[in-house]
């Protein structure tokens, strides 16, 4: 029986969210192929997320140290690459964040083991490990295969799949001391600094009325602002609206900005780049306006309407007024 590895991301104490999507999806890996599911934490002494790890995998193999409390790609690559040497694993799950990013691409060349970047989903097809990516900004998905390999190496985009707790699992705790022969890392954490507070905190709004590319100038800026206000919402936006300082980077929606939970996510002007969407992917209920009908934002999109963004806007203030 084989055995598939989550690397587990947390920050602080708690776990980073992209952790439960891996181990939802790693389920799924595991019914499919009769792997076990081993989450692997590499953090300071007795992190207090772990019980809550065992209910969600088979395994947790837990490497403490205080060095490792906060986070270090060169230890993280170090480790791992012995724990695969060790257990050899069929594939290594890793979150295709900052941290990801960090240790993902160095590990791949230190085991020889093949790795695909910023999945959005893992198949399995006769038997073989298959990943899916977006390409052309997320116009199509693209299937990749892998060579013949001992092992995979896959990074996945946040907000791919759902955070929810999958199977019963009553996972055996192994704890293991940081190697004591690591070589010397070239890095070294200072401080973390989480970014200024805003005005406004779009993660706990209901209704966001959310703009995007398509917005126009920074005037029509006010019109969508008039329409949150008037429907009991919060103005957000996509992220060019902020590269064109037409709005503060507090009201930035997806991966660079924030993940949102609204019970309605009323989407203006927004193509839906993967970057974005991954930033809505809680959201109870997506609407998109937006004149182009190809545009991704409506295959994740609830409700679609393909018009003017305007032509909506002055509509609902209308219905709104009456």
């Amino acid at each position: 029986m084989g055995e598939i590895f989550v690397v587990v991301e947390h920050r602080d104490g708690e776990l980073r969210e992209i952790t439960q999507q891996m181990l939802w999806k790693a389920n799924e890996l595991c019914q499919s192929l009769s792997n076990t599911l081993t989450a692997v934490i590499i953090g300071g002494k007795d992190e207090p997320f772990i019980q809550e790890l065992t209910e969600r995998a088979d395994r947790v193999i837990v490497v403490e140290d205080e060095r490792l409390k906060d986070f270090n790609g060169d230890y993280y690559k170090e480790i791992l690459y012995r724990l695969i040497q060790e257990r050899h694993p069929l594939l290594t799950m890793i979150g295709h964040t900052p941290w990801g990013m960090d240790f993902g691409p160095p590990l791949s060349i230190k085991t020889g083991f093949p790795i695909a970047t910023d999945c959005v989903d893992i198949l399995v097809e006769d038997g073989r490990l298959k990943a899916v990516r977006q390409i052309y900004t997320g116009k199509l998905f693209s299937k990749v295969s892998f060579k013949e390999s001992d092992g995979y190496l896959i990074t996945v985009r946040s907000g791919a799949f759902p955070p929810d707790k999958a199977g019963e699992h009553k996972g055996e705790v192994i704890k293991q001391e940081m190697p004591a022969d690591l070589p010397e890392v070239g890095k070294e954490f200072i401080a973390f600094e989480e970014a200024a507070a805003g005005e406004v905190d779009i993660t706990q709004a209901d209704l966001l009325v959310s703009i995007g590319r398509g917005i126009g100038e920074e005037d029509n800026v006010a019109i969508a602002k008039e329409l949150a206000d008037m429907m009991g919402g919060v103005l957000s936006c996509s992220r060019p609206v902020v590269d064109k300082n037409w709005l503060p980077k507090y009201h930035q929606v997806g991966t660079s900005g924030k993940s949102v939970k609204p019970k309605v996510y009323l989407a203006l002007g927004i193509s839906g780049a993967f970057q974005h969407v991954a930033g809505i992917s809680g959201a109870g209920t997506i609407i998109a306006v937006n004149k182009d009908k190809k545009a991704p934002i409506f295959r994740v999109a609830d409700y679609g309407v393909v018009d003017d963004l305007f032509k909506i806007v002055d509509a609902l203030k209308e219905r709104l007024a009456a």
